[in-house]
Protein backbone atom coordinates (compact mmCIF):
# COMPACT_ATOMS: atom_id res chain seq x y z
CA UNK A 1 0.00 0.00 0.00
CA UNK A 2 1.12 3.60 -0.51
CA UNK A 3 1.29 6.51 1.86
CA UNK A 4 -2.47 6.81 1.90
CA UNK A 5 -2.91 3.07 1.77
CA UNK A 6 0.20 1.97 3.53
CA UNK A 7 -1.32 1.58 6.94
CA UNK A 8 -0.35 3.35 10.10
CA UNK A 9 0.64 6.65 8.62
CA UNK A 10 -1.74 8.46 10.91
CA UNK A 11 -4.71 10.57 10.02
CA UNK A 12 -5.52 14.23 10.27
CA UNK A 13 -6.63 15.82 13.50
CA UNK A 14 -5.99 14.65 17.07
CA UNK A 15 -5.47 10.97 17.71
CA UNK A 16 -7.12 9.51 20.81
CA UNK A 17 -4.29 6.99 20.99
CA UNK A 18 -1.73 9.75 21.45
CA UNK A 19 -3.84 11.33 24.18
CA UNK A 20 -4.06 7.99 25.97
CA UNK A 21 -0.29 7.47 25.81
CA UNK A 22 0.25 10.89 27.36
CA UNK A 23 -2.09 9.93 30.19
CA UNK A 24 -0.30 6.61 30.61
CA UNK A 25 3.07 8.37 30.72
CA UNK A 26 1.86 10.79 33.39
CA UNK A 27 0.59 7.86 35.45
CA UNK A 28 3.99 6.14 35.28
CA UNK A 29 5.71 9.37 36.31
CA UNK A 30 3.37 9.89 39.29
CA UNK A 31 3.89 6.32 40.48
CA UNK A 32 7.68 6.58 40.02
CA UNK A 33 7.89 9.82 41.97
CA UNK A 34 5.65 8.41 44.71
CA UNK A 35 8.11 5.53 45.00
CA UNK A 36 10.99 7.99 45.33
CA UNK A 37 12.81 6.76 42.23
CA UNK A 38 14.55 8.63 39.43
CA UNK A 39 14.09 7.56 35.84
CA UNK A 40 17.56 6.03 35.92
CA UNK A 41 16.80 4.06 39.10
CA UNK A 42 13.54 2.72 37.71
CA UNK A 43 15.35 1.78 34.51
CA UNK A 44 17.87 -0.28 36.47
CA UNK A 45 15.09 -2.08 38.35
CA UNK A 46 13.25 -3.10 35.19
CA UNK A 47 16.26 -3.69 32.93
CA UNK A 48 15.72 -0.74 30.60
CA UNK A 49 17.71 2.42 30.03
CA UNK A 50 16.90 5.81 31.53
CA UNK A 51 16.16 7.14 28.05
CA UNK A 52 13.51 4.45 27.51
CA UNK A 53 11.74 5.34 30.77
CA UNK A 54 11.84 9.04 29.88
CA UNK A 55 10.44 8.32 26.42
CA UNK A 56 7.52 6.36 27.88
CA UNK A 57 6.72 9.08 30.41
CA UNK A 58 6.83 11.72 27.67
CA UNK A 59 4.69 9.60 25.28
CA UNK A 60 7.49 9.40 22.72
CA UNK A 61 7.66 5.61 22.98
CA UNK A 62 4.93 3.01 23.13
CA UNK A 63 5.89 0.59 25.91
CA UNK A 64 5.91 -3.10 25.14
CA UNK A 65 3.78 -5.41 27.34
CA UNK A 66 6.81 -6.80 29.15
CA UNK A 67 7.96 -3.29 30.12
CA UNK A 68 4.51 -2.47 31.49
CA UNK A 69 4.60 -5.70 33.53
CA UNK A 70 8.03 -4.88 34.94
CA UNK A 71 7.18 -1.27 35.80
CA UNK A 72 3.93 -2.28 37.49
CA UNK A 73 5.87 -4.70 39.70
CA UNK A 74 8.75 -2.32 40.38
CA UNK A 75 6.45 0.52 41.42
CA UNK A 76 4.06 -1.73 43.36
CA UNK A 77 1.26 -0.35 41.21
CA UNK A 78 -1.03 -3.28 42.11
CA UNK A 79 -2.23 -3.81 38.57
CA UNK A 80 -3.03 -0.17 37.77
CA UNK A 81 -0.65 -0.16 34.81
CA UNK A 82 -1.51 -3.73 33.81
CA UNK A 83 -5.14 -2.72 33.42
CA UNK A 84 -4.05 -0.20 30.77
CA UNK A 85 -2.10 -2.67 28.59
CA UNK A 86 -4.94 -3.25 26.16
CA UNK A 87 -5.40 0.44 25.46
CA UNK A 88 -1.65 0.93 25.14
CA UNK A 89 -1.53 -1.79 22.49
CA UNK A 90 -4.37 -0.18 20.55
CA UNK A 91 -2.65 3.20 20.73
CA UNK A 92 0.20 1.91 18.58
CA UNK A 93 -1.92 2.64 15.52
CA UNK A 94 -4.54 5.20 14.45
CA UNK A 95 -8.07 3.98 14.82
CA UNK A 96 -8.65 3.32 11.11
CA UNK A 97 -5.78 0.81 10.99
CA UNK A 98 -6.16 -1.10 14.25
CA UNK A 99 -8.42 -3.90 13.03
CA UNK A 100 -6.23 -4.65 10.04
CA UNK A 101 -3.08 -4.59 12.21
CA UNK A 102 -4.41 -7.44 14.33
CA UNK A 103 -4.88 -9.61 11.24
CA UNK A 104 -1.55 -8.60 9.74
CA UNK A 105 0.29 -9.76 12.87
CA UNK A 106 -1.14 -13.25 12.34
CA UNK A 107 -0.70 -13.45 8.58
CA UNK A 108 0.57 -16.61 6.95
CA UNK A 109 0.78 -14.68 3.67
CA UNK A 110 0.73 -10.97 2.85
CA UNK A 111 0.78 -9.53 -0.67
CA UNK A 112 0.66 -5.81 -1.43
CA UNK A 113 0.48 -3.48 -4.40
CA UNK A 114 1.98 -0.04 -3.62
CA UNK A 115 1.85 3.14 -5.64
CA UNK A 116 3.25 6.08 -3.64
CA UNK A 117 5.75 4.87 -1.04
CA UNK A 118 7.54 1.65 -0.20
CA UNK A 119 5.36 -0.63 1.90
CA UNK A 120 5.77 -0.09 5.64
CA UNK A 121 6.73 -3.73 6.22
CA UNK A 122 9.94 -3.24 4.19
CA UNK A 123 10.76 0.37 5.04
CA UNK A 124 14.01 1.24 6.82
CA UNK A 125 13.72 3.45 9.90
CA UNK A 126 15.10 6.58 8.22
CA UNK A 127 12.56 6.27 5.41
CA UNK A 128 9.70 5.74 7.88
CA UNK A 129 10.58 8.90 9.75
CA UNK A 130 10.84 10.89 6.52
CA UNK A 131 7.40 9.68 5.39
CA UNK A 132 5.72 10.51 8.70
CA UNK A 133 7.30 13.96 8.80
CA UNK A 134 5.86 14.74 5.36
CA UNK A 135 2.31 13.87 6.34
CA UNK A 136 -0.20 16.72 6.14
CA UNK A 137 -1.63 18.03 8.38
CA UNK A 138 1.68 17.83 10.21
CA UNK A 139 2.05 15.17 12.87
CA UNK A 140 3.66 16.33 16.11
CA UNK A 141 7.04 14.92 17.11
CA UNK A 142 5.53 12.57 19.69
CA UNK A 143 3.18 11.06 17.13
CA UNK A 144 5.94 10.68 14.54
CA UNK A 145 8.09 8.73 17.00
CA UNK A 146 5.13 6.61 18.10
CA UNK A 147 4.33 5.72 14.50
CA UNK A 148 7.96 4.84 13.79
CA UNK A 149 8.07 2.60 16.88
CA UNK A 150 4.80 0.93 15.89
CA UNK A 151 5.97 0.28 12.34
CA UNK A 152 9.26 -1.20 13.56
CA UNK A 153 7.25 -3.45 15.84
CA UNK A 154 5.12 -4.58 12.87
CA UNK A 155 8.30 -5.64 11.11
CA UNK A 156 8.89 -8.37 13.66
CA UNK A 157 6.77 -10.51 11.35
CA UNK A 158 9.77 -10.63 8.99
CA UNK A 159 11.69 -12.75 11.47
CA UNK A 160 8.76 -14.85 12.68
CA UNK A 161 8.99 -18.63 12.37
CA UNK A 162 7.45 -20.20 10.46
CA UNK A 163 8.06 -17.25 8.18
CA UNK A 164 5.05 -15.72 6.42
CA UNK A 165 5.17 -15.52 2.63
CA UNK A 166 5.43 -11.88 1.58
CA UNK A 167 5.34 -10.26 -1.84
CA UNK A 168 5.22 -6.64 -2.98
CA UNK A 169 4.51 -5.16 -6.39
CA UNK A 170 5.69 -1.55 -6.36
CA UNK A 171 5.44 1.14 -9.02
CA UNK A 172 8.82 2.05 -10.55
CA UNK A 173 8.52 5.74 -9.70
CA UNK A 174 8.36 4.87 -5.98
CA UNK A 175 11.98 3.66 -6.16
CA UNK A 176 13.06 6.77 -8.07
CA UNK A 177 11.59 9.33 -5.66
CA UNK A 178 14.29 10.37 -3.10
CA UNK A 179 12.02 10.90 -0.11
CA UNK A 180 14.02 12.28 2.80
CA UNK A 181 17.02 13.12 0.63
CA UNK A 182 19.87 11.22 -0.96
CA UNK A 183 21.12 9.43 2.16
CA UNK A 184 17.65 8.19 3.10
CA UNK A 185 17.06 7.15 -0.51
CA UNK A 186 20.24 5.08 -0.52
CA UNK A 187 19.44 3.53 2.86
CA UNK A 188 16.00 2.47 1.66
CA UNK A 189 17.28 0.90 -1.55
CA UNK A 190 19.98 -0.95 0.39
CA UNK A 191 17.33 -2.19 2.82
CA UNK A 192 15.15 -3.45 -0.02
CA UNK A 193 18.07 -5.37 -1.50
CA UNK A 194 18.75 -6.97 1.89
CA UNK A 195 15.17 -8.08 2.60
CA UNK A 196 14.51 -8.91 -1.05
CA UNK A 197 17.11 -11.68 -0.93
CA UNK A 198 15.23 -13.44 1.89
CA UNK A 199 13.62 -16.63 0.57
CA UNK A 200 10.14 -15.75 1.88
CA UNK A 201 10.09 -12.18 0.51
CA UNK A 202 9.64 -11.17 -3.14
CA UNK A 203 9.78 -7.59 -4.44
CA UNK A 204 8.69 -6.75 -7.98
CA UNK A 205 9.03 -3.49 -9.87
CA UNK A 206 6.11 -2.38 -12.04
CA UNK A 207 7.76 -0.64 -15.04
CA UNK A 208 6.38 2.72 -16.14
CA UNK A 209 6.50 1.61 -19.78
CA UNK A 210 3.85 -1.10 -19.27
CA UNK A 211 0.98 -0.50 -21.70
CA UNK A 212 -1.33 -2.82 -19.75
CA UNK A 213 -1.89 -2.39 -16.03
CA UNK A 214 -4.14 -4.35 -13.67
CA UNK A 215 -3.73 -1.87 -10.81
CA UNK A 216 -5.52 1.16 -12.21
CA UNK A 217 -8.10 0.99 -9.39
CA UNK A 218 -5.41 1.72 -6.80
CA UNK A 219 -3.29 0.06 -4.10
CA UNK A 220 -4.40 -2.78 -1.83
CA UNK A 221 -3.14 -5.54 0.43
CA UNK A 222 -4.13 -9.21 0.55
CA UNK A 223 -3.83 -11.37 3.65
CA UNK A 224 -4.20 -15.08 4.28
CA UNK A 225 -4.39 -15.72 8.02
CA UNK A 226 -2.94 -18.79 9.66
CA UNK A 227 -6.51 -20.01 10.19
CA UNK A 228 -7.10 -19.89 6.44
CA UNK A 229 -9.17 -16.70 6.30
CA UNK A 230 -8.65 -14.52 3.20
CA UNK A 231 -9.18 -10.76 3.16
CA UNK A 232 -8.26 -7.59 1.33
CA UNK A 233 -7.51 -4.16 2.75
CA UNK A 234 -7.78 -0.78 1.04
CA UNK A 235 -7.10 2.67 2.40
CA UNK A 236 -7.06 6.25 1.21
CA UNK A 237 -6.61 9.47 3.19
CA UNK A 238 -7.16 7.73 6.56
CA UNK A 239 -10.34 5.99 5.41
CA UNK A 240 -9.97 2.22 5.31
CA UNK A 241 -11.98 -0.83 4.34
CA UNK A 242 -11.37 -4.44 5.28
CA UNK A 243 -12.97 -6.72 2.69
CA UNK A 244 -13.85 -10.27 3.74
CA UNK A 245 -16.58 -11.23 1.25
CA UNK A 246 -15.20 -14.15 -0.85
CA UNK A 247 -16.36 -12.70 -4.17
CA UNK A 248 -14.76 -9.32 -3.45
CA UNK A 249 -11.51 -10.87 -2.19
CA UNK A 250 -11.27 -13.08 -5.28
CA UNK A 251 -11.47 -9.94 -7.42
CA UNK A 252 -8.49 -8.43 -5.61
CA UNK A 253 -6.60 -11.72 -5.88
CA UNK A 254 -7.22 -11.81 -9.62
CA UNK A 255 -5.91 -8.26 -9.98
CA UNK A 256 -2.82 -9.07 -7.95
CA UNK A 257 -2.07 -12.15 -10.04
CA UNK A 258 -2.18 -10.01 -13.17
CA UNK A 259 0.01 -7.36 -11.56
CA UNK A 260 2.68 -9.94 -10.73
CA UNK A 261 2.63 -11.19 -14.30
CA UNK A 262 2.99 -7.66 -15.69
CA UNK A 263 5.79 -6.58 -13.30
CA UNK A 264 9.47 -7.43 -13.58
CA UNK A 265 10.36 -10.83 -12.12
CA UNK A 266 11.73 -10.75 -8.55
CA UNK A 267 15.30 -11.53 -9.64
CA UNK A 268 15.20 -8.90 -12.39
CA UNK A 269 13.64 -6.40 -9.97
CA UNK A 270 16.48 -6.79 -7.47
CA UNK A 271 19.01 -6.37 -10.28
CA UNK A 272 17.19 -3.19 -11.35
CA UNK A 273 17.23 -1.81 -7.79
CA UNK A 274 20.93 -2.64 -7.45
CA UNK A 275 21.68 -0.80 -10.71
CA UNK A 276 19.65 2.21 -9.53
CA UNK A 277 21.57 2.24 -6.25
CA UNK A 278 24.89 2.18 -8.09
CA UNK A 279 23.85 5.24 -10.08
CA UNK A 280 23.07 7.40 -7.05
Amino acid sequence: MDMGADSDVGGSGPDSGTDFLRSFGRQVKLLREAAGLTQAQLGIRVGYGEAQIAAVEQARRIPKPELIDAVDRALDARGVLLAMKGEVAKARYPSFFRRFASYEAEAAELHAYDTHVVNGIVQCEEYMRAVFRMWRPLLDTETVEQRVAARLDRQRMLARRPAPLLSFVVEEHVFLRPLGGRDVHRAQLEHLLAVGHERHIEIQVMPVECDEHAGVAGPFTLILTRSGRRMAYTEVQSHSSLHTEPVTVRGFESSYGALRAQAKAPKDSLAWIEKLLGEL
